[in-house]
């Protein structure tokens, strides 16, 4: 039991956990990060070699400068930035400490429970904050055969693919850039996609390259089609066709890219209404708060299953907007 009662805790030590955290500091609260994984864990499985699409300018966080040359940054800038940001400020880190219970005690205080090193620890706070994201749970598909090791939900990069047959499920912006890396570096890539079209979040610059790549013959795309099955021995996965028909996909490796989902589980625990449909939590947009006092959600965390709504560049004043909220309901 930790007998130190933070003004602030907040769960997630991605960019928008760490502006919270460097605001919080800034206005004189006593705060800690936590995160089951390292910091700017969902980093680390992006694609080795991916560059945002945000602009550097709205990548920045707690006032401080994301001083590259280039208009963009790339993953590695982004971890070597994020980082230099939290040791500029000393944020309080919990890292590979997982949240595992939020209770709040009658007086409003909250004691919240983490797992680390088979042990179970207890620290107490005025106020929560829950920055998760969603970027670490990605949606599966449900079917069998798909916890085989050649079968992957992130995709890091196209080296050790060449000459190989790949299948890609999904019709996304992630599963369409990665079909694209893949076949421009010797993979043979087939698509199957559950739609007519591909989705509507696909960037406009994407689209168009990967329509020509299929139109080409290029890529091999497989349009209202779902997978039913992966299987090993002959390595591959049965699809299933609109009509009902299947068909069989040799594969030598197979991603599937059909997006996330949020983790709402604790927000549930501690009495946040969460709308069963879209996983979105009952919040106020102007403070953050949920319906719980004391309870906030900053992030993507927020949008709930329409994660192509919020991201960095649109969440960054979410630290200063909770932070003015908790300095008022704490007195200072």
């Amino acid at each position: 039991m930790n007998d130190e009662v933070l003004d602030m805790l907040v769960i997630g030590a991605g960019p928008t956990g760490i502006a919270v955290g460097c605001e919080a500091l800034k206005e004189g609260l006593s705060v800690r990060v936590f995160d089951r994984g390292a910091l700017t864990n969902s980093f680390l499985n992006y694609p080795t070699y991916l560059t945002f699409f945000t602009t550097r300018d709205r990548m920045e966080i707690a006032g401080v400068p994301l001083s590259i040359p280039e208009e963009k940054a790339t993953r590695q800038q982004a971890l070597a930035y994020y980082r230099a940001v939290a040791t500029r400020f000393k944020l309080p880190l919990a890292l590979h400490e997982e949240v595992v219970e939020i209770r709040r005690a009658v007086d409003g205080t909250f004691c919240v429970s983490t797992y680390k090193d088979k042990k179970v620890r207890a620290y107490w706070a005025r106020t929560v904050v829950c920055a998760t994201g969603y970027f670490d749970n990605p949606i599966k598909l449900g079917v069998e055969g798909e916890d085989l090791p050649w079968v992957q939900t992130f995709y890091k990069e196209p080296f050790p693919h060449f000459g190989e047959d790949v299948l890609i499920v999904g019709g996304g912006n992630s599963a369409c850039k990665t079909a694209l890396d893949l076949w421009r570096n010797g993979a043979r890539v087939t698509l199957a996609v559950r739609d007519r079209r591909f989705h509507e979040s696909v960037k406009y610059w994407i689209l168009p390259d990967i329509e020509n790549r299929v139109r080409e013959g290029s890529i091999s795309a497989h349009m209202e089609c779902v997978v039913t099955a992966f299987q090993e021995k002959p390595k591959g996965a049965e699809v299933r066709r609109k009509d009902g028909t299947s068909f069989f996909v040799a594969a030598d490796a197979a991603y599937i890219l059909i997006g996330y989902r949020p983790d709402v589980a604790f927000l549930k625990q501690c009495g946040v209404e969460v709308n069963p449909e879209t996983l979105a939590p009952q919040f106020d947009a102007l403070t953050c708060e949920t319906n719980v006092p004391g309870l906030y959600v900053a992030g993507t965390v927020q949008a709930g299953l329409d994660t192509d709504r919020i991201f960095i560049d649109n969440s960054r004043d979410h630290g200063a907007r909770i932070v003015a909220h908790v300095k008022i309901r704490l007195g200072r």
